[in-house]
């Protein structure tokens, strides 16, 4: 059963939650549409890649749709909407090149669009960081699944390879698990940073955490919608 959904209207940013959210074949309507873009054409994240360019703190910040969709609404870490986008980026992440930009040729999504956690392994890392906060905001999933009581952990993995239809004629195809960075121990909002969560992922399962899955059939999804594997 869906237990929750997050939408991140901008890119390495806090996202929202949601209680329905149209689905699109580009993924969760929405979801990383916007991103901070340097002068070189880099994209505002927890790295440096080819694609992405390391900027400390943005997961201090919030991101939401205020009117549903459209131009996103960027939120200081009090959580107070900031007015003008760009230029409290550039005061905030000390650089003069930053702009908010919406996507266009090249995609702001790290791997797949569609990531999907269940509490099972959510609880499996609660109980071995006893002493660390531990949310699901550090790993940024878009569908949290509540599984049954006893449900064993990385129960994910099981549903590789395999497609699903979740609320109103969503189907999703899961390709494989996300290669999880240091940004699951950064600091973000009220979650202090951390050195022992990617360790423990790392150990255990081999960085990987979550299902990541492509959009086959677009539709809606609600709150308390079923998933039914195929």
């Amino acid at each position: 059963m869906v237990e929750r959904l997050w939408r991140y209207p901008i890119k390495s940013t806090g996202g929202e939650l949601l209680d329905h959210v149209a689905v699109e074949s580009r993924g969760l309507a929405g979801d990383r549409l916007w991103a901070v873009r340097d002068a070189a054409g880099k994209f505002g994240s927890g790295k440096n890649t080819r694609r992405f360019r390391r900027m400390p703190g943005l997961l201090r910040l919030g991101s939401r749709y205020p009117n549903g969709f459209g131009q996103p609404q960027l939120l200081a870490p009090d959580g107070r909407p900031v007015a003008d986008s760009d230029a409290y980026l550039r005061a905030y992440l000390r650089r003069d090149d930053v702009e908010l930009a919406s996507e266009r040729e090249v995609s702001h999504f790290d791997q797949l669009p569609v990531s999907v956690l269940t509490t099972a392994t959510l609880d499996w890392v609660r109980h071995s960081l006893p002493g660390v906060p531990v949310d699901e905001r550090r790993f940024r999933p878009n569908i949290v699944v509540r599984t049954p009581p006893g449900t064993a952990p990385f129960v994910e993995d099981g549903w590789l390879g395999r497609t699903a239809v979740i609320g109103e004629g969503t189907r999703i195809e899961f390709v494989r698990s996300s290669e999880r960075c240091v940004m699951v121990n950064e600091a973000q909002a009220d979650l202090p940073r951390t050195s022992l969560l990617l360790k423990t992922i790392a150990a255990a399962h081999d960085n990987r955490l979550d299902a990541l899955a492509r959009v086959l059939t677009p539709g809606h999804i609600t709150l308390g919608d079923p998933l039914v594997l195929a």
